[in-house]
């Protein structure tokens, strides 16, 4: 990539504040929000995206955490029923709000055109319900910063410590699932269903994806195998919450895992 340096080669972006917004009319943005000078000059500039649903608990302290290691965070509302935009947007963020709930792919789909947008050279995505620890976002974006990937999953297999909290139901479904996706490709993965990746430029400007469930994780990764772009895995922990979901889990995972059947045949 030809904007981007080692992360090592930074000012540490951990140890710094958020950046107040600065009311310029020429650079007002959606929702009356401020676009934001660049942590530091001379790195790529990198944009965090969050979908959610109905986080008005959670996304106030998420998007307060996540802008202290990029320069845009973004919340994509899909159709949320409480004041999750309300509480995104009092925190700093960005906020595209889709008027009905129109699936986690169509959300991801919303956070690619933000990423382009907004002229980003890395997108960081992340869940909405605080499961994911924004103080890794540097590890998760440091293969591709350093040019290594264009694709970094932020994996709960990758050391056994991570995966010990997830409910059993949940490892199982994720490990057929990933199997599904693995078999006969040479370029494997530990967690087909991480939320938590960076994405290059050149994969969020080239990559045409059309789940719109939560079978946008797979397809993301079989359709970057199809274009030969690189892919890494980085360790991350979970925090896992009291299932909360309204769909059932049977159900959920055999979506994905007929999802996953249906880009392996079409890839």
């Amino acid at each position: 990539m030809a904007r981007t340096r080692a992360l090592n080669q930074w000012p540490s972006v951990a140890t710094q504040e958020p950046i107040d917004y600065t009311r310029d009319s020429s650079k007002v943005l959606a929702e009356g929000v401020v676009r934001r000078p660049r942590i530091c000059s001379g790195r790529p500039k990198i944009v965090a995206a969050i979908p959610c649903y109905n986080e008005e608990a959670f996304i106030g302290d998420i998007v307060q955490q996540v802008r202290r290691y990029v320069d845009e965070v973004i919340v994509v509302d899909d159709g949320s029923r409480d004041a999750t935009a309300a509480a995104a947007r009092a925190a700093g963020a960005i906020v595209l709000k889709h008027e009905t709930n129109k699936g986690y792919g169509e959300a991801i789909g919303s956070c690619f055109k933000a990423a382009r947008d907004l002229d980003a050279d890395i997108l960081v995505t992340l869940d909405g319900d605080k499961q994911h620890t924004a103080s890794e976002i540097p590890a998760v974006v440091e293969p591709v910063v350093r040019g290594e990937a264009d694709l970094a999953i932020g994996s709960r297999f990758l050391s056994p410590d991570h995966q010990k909290d997830m409910p059993r139901y949940r490892r199982l479904g994720i490990k057929i699932i990933t199997w599904l996706l693995n078999v006969g490709s040479k370029t494997k993965v530990s967690d087909s269903q991480s939320g938590f990746r960076a994405y290059s430029r050149r994969l969020v400007d080239t990559l045409q994806v059309s789940q719109k469930g939560m079978g946008i994780s797979v397809e993301v990764i079989a359709r970057a195998r199809r274009a030969h772009l690189a892919i890494r895995e980085v360790p991350i922990t979970c925090i896992y919450h009291r299932e909360s979901s309204t769909m059932n889990p049977l159900t959920h995972g055999m979506s994905v895992a007929l999802a996953t059947l249906r880009c392996r045949g079409a890839l």
